[in-house]
């Protein structure tokens, strides 16, 4: 979501034009994968896929290695648009509207999803890592690799109650994560953006970019690079597109409401946000609706049957999942 630079200066590089053409793509795709992801979240959230799914094995992976795609093109873009020096004017511009951005997603989610808004996504992280990055694009390639490798150890290693307070969340050093549909805080993520800045050095001074520069991609990723292109546009209008088409689906073909496990899914994590700001509760909800399962005792839940033996396997099982939940 930040801009390139021309001309890049390289003895070993070719001439380059104005945008390079495979960074557009890269950044491109990885708008498209994101919206891939958020739509199965959407899908969830009308019920039309199995509650927690997102959060889960290969999803979860894969949204990382999105946000992490995105934050190392960060890093090589700051390289690009640096190579003569930061022009302040453009570099003022970009801050501002991703900033801007990334506020008008922290309201909107607000008003949306109170007990997960987003107080510290993906533009909230770009924009503090961008401003952070400028620190860093004069130091060697190699320092920079560290340093981020670093970044991304520290939450392994250097959590503290000291970050529990909710005024430090964007640190992401809290003994445990609050709950948000998009948390991606300075620890560990701002190492993803050094590491694209070492490798952005390493290619500007091997003359990559000079080589790439004239590589045009096929008239049928057209698409995908007017994306990568306008990715900050991309990324505010791509949910409400498609929460609005999936809305007006469900208006026609509605999804089943006789799947009373999503039902109690949703009723849980309301009751979750409410009191536990240290759990993730699509975590929690979905171990305790597993843990009943196991127990044979789903039917008595969720048919609102109880008895004394039933209570105090609900109490050991969500004892159970919040610990791990928290972890």
């Amino acid at each position: 979501m930040t801009g390139q630079e021309a001309n890049i200066p390289s003895d070993r590089a070719a001439p380059v034009h104005s945008r390079i053409d495979a960074i557009d793509f890269a950044r491109g795709a990885a708008l498209v994968a994101m919206a891939i992801y958020h739509f199965t979240w959407d899908l969830e959230f009308f019920g039309y896929a199995e509650p927690g799914l997102s959060q889960q094995g290969g999803w979860k992976i894969f949204a990382r290695s999105i946000a992490s795609t995105f934050l190392v093109l960060v890093g090589i873009s700051l390289v690009l648009a640096s190579a003569k020096g930061i022009r302040w004017a453009g570099f003022g511009k970009r801050f501002v509207q991703i900033a801007a951005a990334a506020a008008l997603i922290t309201v909107a989610t607000w008003y949306a999803t109170p007990g997960r808004f987003i107080f510290f996504g993906i533009l909230h992280q770009i924009a503090l890592a961008s401003l952070i990055g400028l620190a860093f694009l004069r130091l060697p390639a190699i320092v920079n690799l560290a340093a981020g490798f670093a970044v991304i150890a520290a939450p392994h290693f250097a959590r503290a109650e000291l970050f529990a307070h909710p005024a430090l969340w964007w640190i992401g050093l809290a003994p445990a994560d609050p709950v948000s549909n998009d948390y991606v805080p300075v620890f560990p993520w701002t190492g993803a953006v050094l590491i694209g800045i070492a490798a952005g050095q390493l290619m500007l001074h091997h003359g990559v970019f000079g080589r790439i520069s004239p590589f045009r991609t096929p008239k049928l990723a057209a698409p995908v690079n007017f994306c990568g292109r306008h990715g900050l546009a991309f990324y505010l209008l791509h949910q409400p597109v498609l929460i609005g088409c999936l809305w007006l689906f469900a208006q026609i073909w509605p999804a089943s409401p006789a799947i009373p496990e999503i039902g109690f899914i949703r009723a849980c994590e309301q009751n979750c946000v409410a009191v536990n700001s240290e759990i993730d509760c699509s975590a929690y909800c979905a171990c305790v609706l597993d843990g009943i399962d196991r127990a044979g005792r789903l039917d008595d839940v969720l048919t609102g049957r109880s008895d004394d033996a039933l209570e105090g396997e609900l109490t050991k099982i969500a004892g159970q999942c919040q610990a791990t939940a928290g972890q």
